[in-house]
Formats: C-alpha cells, sequence, structure tokens
C-alpha cells in the first residue's frame, strides 16, 4: 500500500521524488467564486495575544486587572488602542476591532485547530494533544482557498510563514523543538492544497530549503531531468494519486525557478531598503513584506503563525507579560501591520486584499504572580482590515473587566463566515471528505456591520 505524504516531501528537488498515493477531498458542483477580495494575509498570534493590553483597555478597573498600559487616542473618535501601538492607532479608519469573540475553551491545541478550521478536536479538553497534522482533519482555512479560489499559475494557493508549529519541550532533553500542529494543513482536501511552508528566513536563498538545487544540478539540467521523468513514466490519466504525484512534482519544479517560473517572487531583492526599514529589519518584517508580495501575485491565502519571540513562547505569555508586550511583540506588530497597510492601500490592494490577526484566544482578566496572564477563550479581540470590511468602527464589546462580551457575543466561525463572504464564498458551500462525507466550510453567520 502507498504512504500518504505532505507537499514539503514533493519538494526536496534533486535526488527524485518519492512515488506516494494521496487521497483528496472533493468539492460539491462548480466551484465558482463569486465578487470578492482576491486574496487573504492571515496574521496568527499564536500562544494567545493579551487583548486588555492591546486593543480592549480597561484604565478604570482594578490595578491587578489593567496593567500598566495606557490607552491612547486614534484617527476614530472614541476609539482608544494601545499606547505602545501609535502607528496602528493613526490607521485606525482602516480596520475594524471585534472585541466580543469567545468561545469556551482555554487550551491550546483545540482552539488552534478550532480557530483555523472551525472545527473542534476528537478531545476538547485535552491541552496537550500535539499529534502531526492527519488526512482526516478538517483543513485549515488556507486550504479551504487554495481550493475553491484560484491561484496564479505557477504558485500554491496557500503559503504558511511559516508552517503552523509550536516549540515543545523534547522528551528527556533539555532543548526546544518546533512540532508541526494539526489544523495547518490541507486535511481531508488532499495534499494539493497543504501549504507550501516558508519554515526558513523569508526572503532568503534558505527561505524554502527543500527548492533548492542541489549545487551540481543546473536550471537547464533540471528542465531536462524533468522532461525526461515525465516521458517515463506517463501511463495516460492513471489513477488520483499517480495524478497528484505528477501535479506536485509540477509545482516543485516550477517553484525551483529550474523552468524560469515564479521563484523570484519568494526573493525581496528588489525591495527598496526605505520599504524593507518600514517594515522592520527583523523576521516578522520580512514575512509581512513577503505577504504583501504573494496578495499583490494573486495567491488567495498566506498565513503568518507568528510565535517565535526571544522573552516568552510566542504570545504565551504567562510571565514577563508587559514586559515582553514592550520590548518585542507590539513594536513589532505596530511597525510591520501598519507598513503593511500602508502598502497595500498604496498600490492599490486593500480593497483585494483581506487582513485578518487573531489568536487561538485572549488571555486572563487578572494578572497572575509572575506578572503575566493566562490563557482565556470566554473574550478576545479580532482585527480585520481592507477586503470590504468596513473599517474605523468597534463591533461588540466586553464587561468591565474584559472577561466576558457584553454584547453581541461572536463565535471565531462567526469571523471565518464574515472571511469567505469577504473572500466572495458561500460559507454554506459543501466539500466532500475523503469518504464523501458532506461539510459545509464553515458553520458560523456573517458578522453583520463588518462588510
Amino acid at each position: 500500500m502507498l504512504m500518504n505524504l505532505a507537499r514539503r516531501d514533493f519538494l526536496r528537488i534533486g535526488g527524485g521524488l518519492a512515488v506516494a498515493g494521496l487521497s483528496s477531498g472533493h468539492a460539491s458542483g462548480d466551484d465558482v467564486v463569486s465578487s470578492g477580495a482576491r486574496s487573504c494575509i492571515l496574521i496568527y498570534l499564536l500562544g494567545g495575544p493579551p487583548h486588555l493590553d492591546m486593543w480592549d483597555l480597561k484604565p478604570l478597573a482594578p490595578a491587578e486587572i489593567r496593567g500598566p498600559f495606557r490607552p491612547i487616542a486614534t484617527t476614530v473618535p472614541g476609539l482608544r488602542i494601545c499606547e505602545h501601538m501609535p502607528r496602528l492607532a493613526r490607521q485606525a479608519r482602516r480596520f475594524a476591532l471585534v472585541r466580543s469573540v469567545s468561545h469556551n475553551n482555554h487550551n491550546h491545541t483545540p482552539m488552534i485547530f478550532y480557530t483555523l478550521t472551525g472545527r473542534q478536536v476528537e478531545q476538547p479538553g485535552v491541552d496537550n494533544d500535539i499529534r502531526p497534522p492527519q488526512r482526516s482533519d478538517f483543513p485549515h482555512l488556507g486550504a479551504v482557498l487554495a481550493r475553491l479560489k484560484p491561484s496564479p499559475t505557477g504558485l500554491p494557493g496557500y503559503v504558511a510563514i511559516p508552517e503552523l508549529a509550536i516549540r515543545s519541550s523534547l522528551e528527556g532533553e533539555f532543548k526546544r523543538a518546533r512540532t508541526a500542529l494539526r489544523g495547518g494543513a490541507g486535511g481531508f482536501l488532499g495534499p494539493l492544497v497543504d501549504p507550501l511552508s516558508v519554515n526558513g528566513d523569508p526572503g532568503t536563498r534558505q527561505a524554502i530549503p527543500s527548492l533548492s538545487l542541489p549545487a551540481e544540478v543546473n536550471a537547464a539540467r533540471m528542465e531536462r531531468r524533468a522532461a525526461l521523468l515525465s516521458v517515463l513514466e506517463y501511463r495516460g490519466p492513471g489513477l488520483p494519486a499517480a495524478r497528484t504525484h505528477r501535479e506536485l512534482r509540477r509545482q516543485a519544479v516550477v517553484l525551483s525557478g529550474a523552468t524560469g517560473g515564479t521563484s523570484a517572487i519568494f526573493s525581496l531583492d528588489g525591495e527598496p531598503q526605505s520599504l524593507r526599514e518600514r517594515y522592520g529589519r527583523h523576521r516578522f518584517g520580512r514575512a509581512m513584506i513577503l505577504a504583501r508580495r504573494l496578495a499583490e501575485a494573486g495567491v488567495p491565502m498566506t498565513a503568518i503563525h507568528f510565535n517565535e519571540m526571544t522573552i516568552c513562547d510566542g504570545w504565551d505569555t504567562h510571565s514577563r507579560n508587559f514586559e515582553a508586550l514592550e520590548r518585542e511583540l507590539l513594536p513589532m506588530l505596530d511597525q510591520s501591520l501598519s507598513a503593511l497597510l500602508d502598502d497595500l492601500d498604496q498600490r492599490g490592494l486593500l480593497e483585494q486584499t483581506l487582513v485578518v490577526v487573531m489568536g487561538e484566544f485572549g488571555r486572563t482578566p487578572r494578572i497572575n504572580g509572575q506578572a503575566g496572564r493566562d490563557h482565556w477563550g470566554s473574550c478576545q479581540s479580532v482585527l480585520l482590515a481592507g477586503g470590504g470590511v468596513r473599517g474605523g468602527q468597534v463591533i461588540g464589546a466586553s464587561d468591565r473587566i474584559a472577561a466576558y462580551p457584553a454584547t453581541d457575543a461572536i463565535d471565531p466561525v462567526d469571523i471565518h463566515a464574515t472571511m469567505y463572504h469577504c473572500l466572495g464564498l458561500n460559507p454554506e458551500h459543501i466539500v466532500h471528505d475523503h469518504l464523501r462525507r458532506p461539510y459545509p466550510i464553515c458553520t458560523g453567520k456573517v458578522v453583520e456591520g463588518l462588510v
């Protein structure tokens, strides 16, 4: 029986490609997309961003709730955000905040899966389920978009910068390792919509090492190899698994640049130094520039899974919350996100590009004994901009300590429905898994007033 392999296993170019049998899901009917935004950039703050210290400050709450940060005015009357995001405060007319997103689960892995796929895991109360992605999983939002929206010739429909992963302790060793998480891949829609993962430094030759040609194989030689392999293996249409294999190999060859393809889109060499400075001289800034380039090219989904920091484990700020936010997290987000919104707008791309900033949950109202905040699924804030979203407004409100929605409780799947709507997809569109069971791509409802 043939093995199931992910996209990245097919992208190891040079020494030949493994043969694999691959299942894929099916979309019902035609996949016609109505008018809507062309692309989505999802900035996923992995770990759980503290809404009380960013978008929904409570200056009148007790000190153990409000923390040391002060709210500042924005360009939208009455809307205030954290003092450590002054650039975004000046761009408030471009984005909308949803302050009442809520789901009753406070654990990382089930909430990551839920907020990226819209479905529950088998054991939603388990916090340490770090199994790798499964072919039976419901697909990531990006995989759905890759399946249902057209992508440019030679480019994938879903790019992840990097792949969805957490840093976890290896058993018996005192070191950290990246562990790929369920919820980040194509699931039952198959490997053709798995993400192309930019796990290296964006914009460098090592951004996607598996697409680099071996030193002894130049582009002309690789092109001859690909042509010869196509002739040798062709046996008619073949089984679906064989067709999937051929398509993944074709994509790999094109993306390698061996056939004069689209690999240049992943290089930042042509970007002006002034623009690089505006986005920030750090990995997150380079990821955001690459996301803009991919949106400009028409890639349906670029997901930035942002969690590699030095003070805390990404946005999982159980301790040193305010130090991490003030020194690293907020200045970086403020600089790069405001640069992205500016850049998209100046290029006439903002209305064609939906930008979403969210995490798996918010954080506790009460500050703990380590100057941190813990997991809190009952309330978080989500930012949306471009792509038909009405900017300069706040949807929903939290209570006096930002613990629970006070009005308009909105489930993460309602954010998904709104995203699909903005991108021209019907949230009730049916896809089928590998057993031909039908599922709507989303179980939520479009948030009224956002679009």
